[in-house]
Order: C-alpha cells, then structure tokens, then sequence
C-alpha cells in the first residue's frame, strides 16, 4: 500500500453509576445521547451502493472469489456471485474488496494540546477532546489510506489518560465512546526503584477501584434486600391493621377506666443501606478491573512488564492488552496463557543494537505470534499522521516473519474484537456496518492503490475525485 503525502455485552456491578454519566468530565462536549446515535449508520447517508471485486476478503484468512455486495443504509444487506446491481445504486468495482483499517493505538483526531497534556485522570474522556476541524487535511489522508476508524487515546505525559474512544476517520466522529482505559508506564529516565513504584501505585490505583466496585455491589445488594424486607413489612401491617386497631382501641379504652396512660410501642424500621461515596476517577478504573472495557498499558522495558504482569494476576476478569511491548517476547509465554494481547509498532531496533528478545525490531510482531500471542499493528500514538502509515507497517511485519493473514488480522478483526466492535466492523458479512475497502491488489502489498474508502456505508474517499 502506498503512502500518501502530509496534508485519527459487558456490564458490571457500577452499571448505575455509569448511567449517572461517571466518566464524563465538566463541559463534555458530546452527550451520551449523541454519542450512541453516532455508534449507528445514518441510513440518510448514501443511496444504495452496489460492490463487485474479483475477491472478496470475509476475514484474516478467508476469501470468496467474484463477488458482489450491496449496501443500504449503512449496513451491507446482500451478498452473491449473482448479485446485480439495483437501479439507481452507486457501482464501484475493483480487484480487492476488504473490511477497512482500523488503528488500535492512535491520537488523529484528538487535539494536539490533549493529545500531550498531563492533566488527566481515569475519569477524563478522549471525546471531549476530539478536534475535526483542525486535523481535517490528516483525516483525508487517513480515507485515502484505508484507515478509517482509530482507537484514540489523551494524555501522553499522564500516568493514566482516561477512557479513550474508538471513531471514525470520516469527521472523528465516535463509533464507540468508551472503548478502554489507559495508563502509561514508559517515563524515561527513572532509576529501577523508581520504575517498579510505578507499577506499584498503578497496582494499588487497581485494588482501590475493585475495592469500591466490590462496596457498590454490596450495597445494590443490600438496598435490594431492604426493599423487599420493606414490602413485606408493609404488607404485614397492611393485612393486620383493622385487627391491631381492635386491640388497641380495647386497650385505650381499658386504660381510660383504670386512670392509665397507653404507652404506644413505636415501629421501627431497618435503616436504609448507605451507598460508598461517589467517586468518578474509581468509578470509572473499576469499568476495567471488572473487565467492562479493556485496560491498555503502555509499557516497554523488561521490568516494568514483569512487575505488572505479577501485580495483575489478582484481577482475573481485567481484559489487559499491553502497548508497545519492546521487550514483550521474555514474556510471550505467560501474555499467551493469559491471553493479553499486544499492540505493535514495527520499527528498526535500536541503532548498533543487536536484534534479540530485548529489541527484536521490526521482527516483534512475527516473533510474538508464533508464540501464541495475540499482535495488533498500531500507529503509536505518536502523532496524527502516523496513523496513515498503518498498512506500510503491517507490510514491514510481514516482511519481517509475520504471517500475512496474522498481519491483516492486527489492523481488521483484531481491533474489532479486543475493543468489542467485532459486531459491527472488522470483517464483511451480511448485517455488519459497510466500513469497507475497495482495492486495485492484496491489502498489504505495496504497489495496491485504495479505490474508494466507504465509512457507515458512505463513500468517503474514490480514486480519482
């Protein structure tokens, strides 16, 4: 693939607190309303579309020769050998039809100051900072690419940077506002001591939001316990009043003739359970510790990776993915048997270094899934325009021992599957939402051109206009 020039059903104990809005920050620039209706193709987008391609790629893996597809109302509704054309659908032909590009480890899209900042928590929101109007020439260059959807995240300078957010490339408008949480273990420059107390407070952060996950479903089930114990009582009371009224008319009365007072006896009722108090930043850390959404760790060196590694065994339901992962291959064995999968960015060793399992270059991700661990292809998060370098670094791990379908997978159904998408985009099937690639060649050669780009069933980007 050719580059282009420069011109982005888990619910868990806290599922109230969420719908309290937990992870929005003040001055949010979406709401969830608009936020969920973004996450559906606009059937008003496009008239029918009409596809045809000598292969069609259904996923990493597996192909269907000649044939054609069709799309209406953002979704794809029909596929066949003998497929026609409806009248009035927009046709597009090509050698290569594929599910489109997805960037798992980007900032296109974000703005550049929220992008670096520091001041960021778990409760901070990669949507409140999402800039399409000052990145428009980048996201262009992303259609043209094939990249069209880019998992990004805030915070680079921040130990922890907030629940980042799967959108599209087309407006960076959100697919998927929540799509995980993130956190940061690569300050260059500590000494050892410094590195694993790091881990240590990431590590505690952990505890303390699984803590106050577990005190937040104890109390949904004590309140519920004392509603129910609340409606028996009441029902009691309502059955045995006109006979408790009798009794107590009779006692009145006795009383009053022999110069007593009644003493009432005062019901009592149980106290009402008191909820922990709320809070927004472990509210939000505990959505990942209860493996709500997945946890990424930005993590590189050998010591830092093996104290996280011992430091999360606890957390059994935490979905962990690991980025960056320089020295990952010492620990492929345990991150497959967990299977924590690992996002890569392909690059050279460090120079006049030799290529080992402390650097192994651009062979990482070819080395890592031959072990059984789970490599997406990322970007970075480096800068904006990274991310349309997507498909070249794909190729680069092809070239340098990754299996080509393992390589697709890293930048299509990879994606779509660790960051719960995979129902929607990812592959080409009947039902799933048409981000669809049309293409001269094989995705990931480098002589293939993208003929048109179609983001939510709309054509984003055609060779050619």
């Amino acid at each position: 693939m050719r580059s282009y020039p420069s011109r982005s059903d888990r619910r868990s104990p806290l599922r109230k607190l969420r719908t309290l809005g937990i992870a929005l920050t003040a001055g949010a620039a979406l709401s969830a309303a608009s936020l969920a209706a973004q996450d559906e193709p606009d059937p008003a987008a496009s008239p029918d579309l009409f596809l045809r391609a000598n292969k069609v790629i259904v996923s990493p893996g597996k192909s269907l020769d000649n044939m054609g597809l069709l799309v209406r109302d953002g979704r794809i509704v029909a596929m066949g050998k003998d497929l026609a054309a409806p009248e009035g659908a927009q046709t597009i032909e090509g050698e290569v039809i594929c599910a489109a590009f997805i960037d798992p480890w980007s900032v296109a899209g974000v703005d550049a100051s929220s992008a670096r900042s520091d001041r960021v928590d778990t409760a901070s929101r990669a949507t409140d900072a999402l800039d399409p109007y000052g990145q428009d020439e980048v996201l262009d260059d992303l259609l043209a690419s094939g990249v069209l959807m880019m998992r990004v995240e805030i915070g680079s300078a921040a130990s922890v940077s907030g629940v980042g957010a799967v959108i599209r490339a087309d407006g960076a408008t959100p697919v998927l506002a929540d799509a995980a949480i993130s956190a940061r273990l690569n300050t260059p420059g500590l000494d050892p001591v410094s590195r694993v107390g790091q881990v240590d407070r990431l590590a505690s952060a952990l505890g303390g939001a699984k803590k106050y996950a577990d005190d937040t479903a104890a109390f949904e089930s004590n309140l519920k316990t004392w509603e129910e114990e609340i409606a028996k009582k009441e029902t009691e009371l309502t059955e045995d009043f006109k006979k408790a009224k009798k009794a107590r008319d009779k006692k009145v009365k006795e009383a009053k003739e022999d110069g007593e007072e009644v003493k009432e006896k005062k019901y009592k009722e149980d106290k009402r359970p008191r909820p922990p108090k709320f809070d927004a930043k472990k509210a939000s850390l505990a959505r990942a510790v209860g493996g709500e959404v997945p946890m990424v760790i930005h993590v590189e060196q050998a010591l830092e990776l093996r104290e996280l590694l011992r430091v999360t065994r606890p957390f059994t339901r935490m979905r962990m993915v690991i980025a960056g992962g320089r020295c990952a291959l010492l620990f492929a064995d345990e991150l497959a048997e967990r299977g924590i999968p690992v996002i890569v960015t392909p690059a050279p060793s460090s120079p006049g270094g030799d290529v080992g399992e402390m650097d192994p270059g651009f062979a990482l991700a070819g080395e890592l899934s031959a072990r059984g661990v789970e490599v997406l292809i990322g970007s970075g998060a480096t800068s904006a325009s990274a991310s349309r370098d997507l498909p070249l670094l794909a190729a680069a791990a092809v070239g340098h021992g990754l299996d080509e379908d393992a390589a697709f997978h890293a930048i299509t159904a990879g994606p779509a599957r660790v960051f719960d998408l995979q129902s929607k985009v990812g592959s080409v099937r009947r039902g799933l939402h048409a981000d669809l690639l049309v293409l001269s060649g094989d995705p990931l050669s480098s002589s293939t051109r993208v003929l048109a780009s179609i983001s939510g069933g709309k054509v984003v980007h055609q060779a050619g206009n």
